[in-house]
């Protein structure tokens, strides 16, 4: 098969497009042909995919791409749940190789992929599993976000930031953004009510008492974020963890999460997209062997939303 192949962390220079072994198909796997990948620019970075889940170091070249949409291609004998010609979408282990390749393993019973949603095309579908639970898990179940409450969501036009938006408003909750100025309509179309460019203003000048804030960005913006909180709000981040001195001060929590797969959301998230309630924003759509460009500090990257990976055309 064709993969892209990474030989060294946190250099996209190095990876390349090039044929690679087609995956062992384990007993209790699922094996995936797949028809796009979303890309995630900073996977490079990440410690975990450089390890196996034992905490030992994978040896190079390893392929990236946490996020699948595509069919099930054959079922290993001990797989349930998933049948040959399945049509199916999700957020995959790091541990394993990705779904930036023609085809991937993956384990049927790790609760990793969940039905396509039948509205949605493969490039669309690979543009949902990590940015929207990252959203779900950070404003529900980390951020108890309710209706009525007032929330602010940093960098309302990224991966995780459109889907936030979307959610945030589809739960009955006041909507705060900040973007830049050319993505401010874009924002305010997604649900926002109040979108502040971070470029021309500063956020803590136009917004106060909130109930929630998530913090995509990192940086000074987390510590300018804790004082536009009211007392017993939440300051949820993915960016940074939460300093020591400021958690639980005046009943406010500071939270950091990393996202987890989890199935009956994506069925859940998938629903709100058959229903039209929520859309996935895809920013870009490269061929595979273009894959280098999305990752890195210097990603392309045309628009809101999502680069996405096109394997086996749409």
């Amino acid at each position: 098969m064709f993969a892209l192949r990474a030989y060294a962390p946190s250099e996209p220079a190095r990876l390349a497009f090039e044929e690679a072994p087609s995956p062992d198909l384990g007993q209790r796997d699922v094996l995936v042909r797949v028809h796009a990948s979303g890309v995630s620019p900073g996977e490079l970075d990440w410690p975990g995919v450089w390890l196996d889940r034992d905490a030992t170091p994978r040896v190079p070249p390893i392929i990236p791409g946490r996020e699948v949409a595509g069919v099930v291609e054959a079922v290993g004998p001990q797989a349930t749940g998933f049948a040959v010609g399945d049509e199916v979408f999700g957020y995959l282990d790091v541990h394993r190789d990705g779904a930036d390749a023609e085809y991937v393993a993956v384990r049927a019973d790790a609760g990793e992929l969940a039905p396509k949603p039948e509205s949605l095309a493969y490039p669309e579908a690979a543009a949902v599993p990590l940015s929207s639970l990252t959203a779900w898990q950070a404003l529900f179940d980390h951020g108890d976000l309710q209706p009525g409450q007032r929330v602010l969501v940093h960098g309302g036009a990224g991966g995780v930031g459109t889907f936030a938006v979307q959610f945030a408003r589809w739960r009955g909750a006041f909507v705060v953004a900040t973007s830049s100025e050319r993505d401010r309509a874009f924002v305010s179309e997604l649900g926002a009510e109040e979108v502040i460019d971070y470029r021309g203003a500063r956020f803590e000048d136009a917004v106060s008492d909130l109930d929630l804030v998530l913090d995509t960005v990192g940086g000074d913006t987390w510590s300018r974020s804790w004082d536009v909180i009211r007392p017993g709000g939440r300051l949820v981040s993915i960016a940074v963890p939460r300093p020591p001195d400021r958690d639980d001060e005046d009943g406010r929590r500071a939270i950091w999460f990393v996202v987890r797969p989890d199935v009956p959301q994506l069925v859940e998230i998938g629903r709100l997209m058959d229903a039209g309630l929520v859309r996935p924003i895809v920013s870009e759509v490269l061929p595979l062997a273009r894959g280098a460009e999305a990752y890195g500090p210097g990603a392309l990257r045309s628009g809101p939303g999502k680069v996405v990976l096109s394997v086996a055309g749409g």
